[in-house]
């Protein structure tokens, strides 16, 4: 075991003309050889020696996924120094906690409006000695920079480094309270890509390639990216969200990781088109036909009539699908948060399968995952070899294995409160195991709502349920101490502007439309599915639609796009009120 550069290096020497990277330049992806990426890689970590930086000190990196991020990373690390993600969606606010707590001596900013966000704080970051804008050249200056320092001092720092060395250090948003950095060492996230390619590695060839579009800031992000390079795939950078099928056609992935809001949104958009094509009734027929399948197929036995509807609607429907995904998709890599059920067996019986996995940014991030052998849609799969997962008393899922991170950055105090006395991490998610080791997630310790009359609620699971239905954008359960739970629902703009067309209601604003009796039904359906999984004292007895969606802006999500709960209870605090006012005993 040794440092994250090393898979990079052997191809270069082994295979120096196999292209590794591609960017968009115009209408195409161009690609990087490995010969290449090392060439630039090895002349920026010169410049960032030029620069004085030592081994060990710290360098921020805000941008959004790009080839760039992938270059000064390795640089960062070629040079024994440790990088230090900030996504590009933070606050100022954010930025200055991060630059001042991991003491970076480097920053690099994507763009001048990034850049901006940092100078509002600068004079507050005496420890920061250079800043950079990738926008403007950055990353030619420091080459140019780097020319002037023998390759040999370069040779010497990539000789020092260690498994044990500190490779980055990820701010874990959260959502609550001000985020921590977790130290993880390069011995850490290679295990962690070695652990997942060891046991789910057979699915992916050295002919595969992917389409990189998660920020490369989140944990999950960064292990897909290391494990493609570690197998040789070619890593097409995604230019923006907004691009993505547009992208996804000129790339043709075999496989991309994601998190399961980007599955829903493209399961939406195409009901919204079939729709408005006047094809709801086939589209929503090929989506049962297509559970269906996949849950007979789980349990080991398709039927004639499940085999015939397939057929009818793999020609009518489901191609279609897949050529909105580029047309050569297999399988995804989902995590960050659960996936509904229903809409993994709908993929899988369409054609492409999804593997959730779990883990968290504390465990480089990978602890157990689905593969194309051995899955049960509905779990988060099985262990990765090396990883120890038990439950404790309370429900909460223990781990150990060598992608555990070390601690917290200057923070003993949460290091140790971090780890049972005998070593175990203290997840925080409430879980299962099943016979065959397959892990279930239940919900989260800390989210657990405890009503007045002391039920335990677990809002994850009802919120995944509200948000199946095509109207409804993001779910909150809110409900601790009160009598009952409530929730908050955010509508999706498309299906909305559909759904008031239908109506007989178009052109008027979602504001002027929050108590309409026709549209409080179809979000009351969404409602009564949910509740249908769960007890009465558990289930949600009143909603409020919420006249806008939740933001990154205004700091609502996490960079994971997961809820932020007490911001958006702050925001909405009497709506919440509003619903709970009135009310007597229940039950």
């Amino acid at each position: 075991m040794s440092h994250l550069l090393q898979p990079l290096l052997e191809h270069a020497r082994k295979t120096p003309d196999k292209p590794l990277f591609s960017r968009r330049v115009g209408d195409k992806f161009e690609p990087l050889t490995a010969a290449d990426i090392v060439r630039t890689v090895r002349r920026l970590a010169r410049g960032l020696i030029a620069l004085g930086i030592e081994p060990g000190q710290r360098v921020a990196l805000m941008s959004r996924t790009r080839v760039e991020w992938a270059l000064l990373d390795y640089a960062i690390l070629a040079a024994g120094a440790t990088t230090v993600p900030i996504y590009e969606t933070s606050s100022a606010e954010q930025v200055e906690w991060i630059v001042s707590d991991s003491e970076a001596v480097v920053a690099f900013f994507e763009t001048d409006a990034l850049h901006a966000l940092y100078r509002q704080a600068q004079e507050r970051l005496p420890a920061c000695r250079h800043t950079f804008v990738i926008d403007q050249a950055a990353l030619e200056h420091l080459q140019q920079r780097g020319d002037a320092v023998d390759e040999a001092r370069l040779d010497e720092r990539l000789s020092q480094l260690r498994a044990s060395s500190l490779a980055t250090l990820i701010y874990t948003s959260g959502t609550t309270g001000r985020p921590r950095g977790c130290e993880l060492t390069h011995g850490n996230i290679r295990t962690n890509a070695l652990q997942v390619l060891d046991y789910a590695g057979n699915i992916i060839t050295a002919q595969d390639r992917t389409l990189l579009f998660l920020p490369l800031a989140h944990a999950l992000a960064k292990m897909l990216f290391l494990a493609s390079v570690e197998r040789a795939n070619l890593v097409a950078f995604a230019s923006s969200a907004g691009k993505l099928t547009e992208e996804l056609a000129l790339v043709r992935p075999t496989w991309f990781g994601t998190v399961p809001r980007v599955l829903e949104k493209v399961f939406q958009t195409a009901q919204q088109k079939a729709e408005q094509a006047g094809r709801g009734r086939i589209f929503n027929l090929a989506v049962d036909a297509a559970i269906r399948y996949s849950r007979e197929q789980s349990a080991g036995h398709v039927s004639l009539v499940a085999r015939l509807q397939h057929a009818v609607f793999e020609r009518l429907v489901y191609r279609t699908l897949r050529a909105v995904l580029g047309g050569e998709l297999r399988f995804v890599v989902s995590g960050g948060g659960p996936l509904p059920e229903r809409l993994n067996h709908f993929y899988n019986g369409m054609g492409v399968k999804v593997l959730e996995g779990y883990g968290m940014t504390e465990t480089s991030p990978v602890l157990t995952i689905n593969t194309d052998q051995v899955s049960r849609i509905g779990t988060v799969g099985q262990p990765l070899p090396g990883t120890t997962v038990r439950i404790a008393e309370d429900g909460e899922i223990l781990v150990k294995g060598p992608q555990v991170f070390r601690g917290y950055w200057h923070n003993e105090e949460a290091s140790r409160r971090a780890f049972t006395p005998d070593g175990w991490l203290q997840t925080g998610d409430l879980g299962s195991l099943d016979e065959q080791g397959f892990l279930r997630i239940t919900g989260r310790k800390k989210e657990i709502i405890v009503t007045a009359a002391g039920k335990n609620v677990a809002p994850g699971p009802l919120e995944d349920r509200i948000r199946e239905h095509p109207l409804v954008s993001q779910a909150m359960v809110v409900g601790e101490g009160k009598p009952f739970v409530a929730a908050l629902v955010t509508l999706d703009p498309a299906a909305f502007k559909q759904w008031a067309r239908k109506h007989g209601k178009e052109g008027q604003p979602l504001e002027s439309l929050l108590e309409d009796p026709a549209l409080r039904t179809e979000v009351g359906q969404a409602i009564e599915t949910a509740n249908r999984s769960v007890s009465r004292a558990e289930s949600i007895r009143k909603f409020a639609i919420l006249p806008h969606d939740f933001t990154l802006e205004r700091d609502e999500l996490t960079p994971s796009l997961k809820v932020r709960r007490h911001i958006v209870s702050a925001h909405y605090a009497q709506v919440i009120e509003h619903l709970f006012a009135h009310t007597g005993g229940g039950d």
